[in-house]
Order: structure tokens, then C-alpha cells, then sequence
């Protein structure tokens, strides 16, 4: 889930990360992009980690391609989704060089400033083929806090995000607010959006 900024966290860590996240079922969250999703469908997951929904997509019949930060997570989702996983940070990768029907963005936007937040998913949403769709996962809250391992998480309220999507022609299709999986308390906030026509 790592961009450039944050990949040494997730190198040093990959291990933990991986076995504290790999094994929870994303189903409840991932079902809503795959409705909108025909057979075959090319997917992008921005921030794969170690390839737990690259596996989910995959074994539905989509044609799945990773992104990650950090090496070792990279390394590790190269492994279990068997799939091509690009290692780079999102903020400056040229993403213009793809073409894929899907992205996914699960929890990896969080630790983007909130001043940078539409120019990064103006970046990643140039991989979108028009009609496309992006699944985004942000944590709910106001402003940003830093964890115990220093790494620092920006909030949003949904009121916050609809004007960024607004301006880059992403439509909502799909919204909910989710319990943590990991079961911290925290609320998600989860959209399916579509890249106009």
C-alpha cells in the first residue's frame, strides 16, 4: 500500500504487513467494482502490497497488473498473484503509459498529503480506458494524525472528496462508510467511481 515516501516503512516491515493483512477476505469491499466489471477485465492495483486482491481479481477471471513502492512487498505480490507487478512510487510514475479497464485504491491514497490528494489521482486515473472504473478506500476523519511508527495518515470526510472527483470527471457509482477490517475502529469510506465518457 506503500508510495515512494512511505516504501521504507513497508520494506522494513513487509513480513508483518503482509501476514496482518494477506489472509483478511476482501470480498464485502471488492464485490461492488467487480459487478461493474466485464469477464476478462484488465486491472490495475495501485499500492498491491503483497497481492492479496490481485489473487481475489484474478481468480474471478481478470487480467490483473500490480503496483507497489516498496520491494519487498512487490516481490511478495509478484509471488502469490503470479501477475506483472510494476515497483515505483505512484506520486511521480507516468501512469499515462498504461491502459487498463479498472484500478483499485484500496487504503493506498492514505499517507498522500491532502494538498496533493487530486493531482496524484489525477496521475493514477490516466491508466483509465472512458467508463472505467477506480475503487478508492480513504479513512474517514478530519485533518491527518501520525501513528506510532511515524507514519502519517491524512483523514477525509465524504463532503471533502466528491468536489476532487467532481473535478477530475470521476462520477460516484458505489459509496458506503465500513468498520475496519482489522478491527481498530476506524471507519473506511469506500467509492466506486467512473471515468466519464
Amino acid at each position: 500500500m506503500s508510495s515512494g515516501a512511505g516504501s521504507d516503512y513497508y520494506d522494513a516491515h513487509s513480513d508483518e504487513y503482509h501476514m496482518r493483512t494477506f489472509h483478511l477476505d476482501p470480498s464485502e469491499f471488492l464485490k461492488p467494482l467487480l459487478a461493474r466489471l466485464a469477464p476478462g477485465a484488465s486491472l490495475l492495483d495501485v499500492g498491491c502490497s503483497s497481492g492479496r486482491d490481485l489473487c481475489w481479481f484474478r481468480d474471478r477471471g481478470l487480467t490483473v497488473m500490480g503496483f507497489e513502492g516498496s520491494g519487498r512487498l512487490a516481490a511478495l505480490a509478484r509471488k502469490n498473484a503470479e501477475c506483472t507487478v510494476i515497483e515505483g512510487d505512484f506520486t511521480t510514475y507516468d501512469f499515462s503509459s498504461l491502459e487498463v479497464d479498472a484500478i483499485i485504491l484500496v487504503a493506498a491514497l492514505v499517507h498522500v498529503p491532502r494538498g496533493a490528494l487530486e493531482g496524484v489521482l489525477k496521475r493514477i486515473s490516466s491508466a483509465l480506458r472512458r467508463g472505467g472504473h477506480i475503487l478508492i478506500t480513504m479513512k474517514e476523519g478530519d485533518g491527518a494524525f501520525t501513528d506510532r511508527e511515524r507514519r502519517i495518515f491524512s483523514l477525509w470526510r465524504d463532503e471533502e472528496l466528491r468536489p476532487v472527483f467532481d473535478r477530475l470527471g470521476l462520477s460516484v457509482c458505489d459509496f458506503c462508510r465500513r468498520d475496519s477490517k482489522l478491527g481498530t475502529g476506524e471507519i473506511w469510506l469506500e467509492y466506486v467511481v467512473r471515468k466519464g465518457l
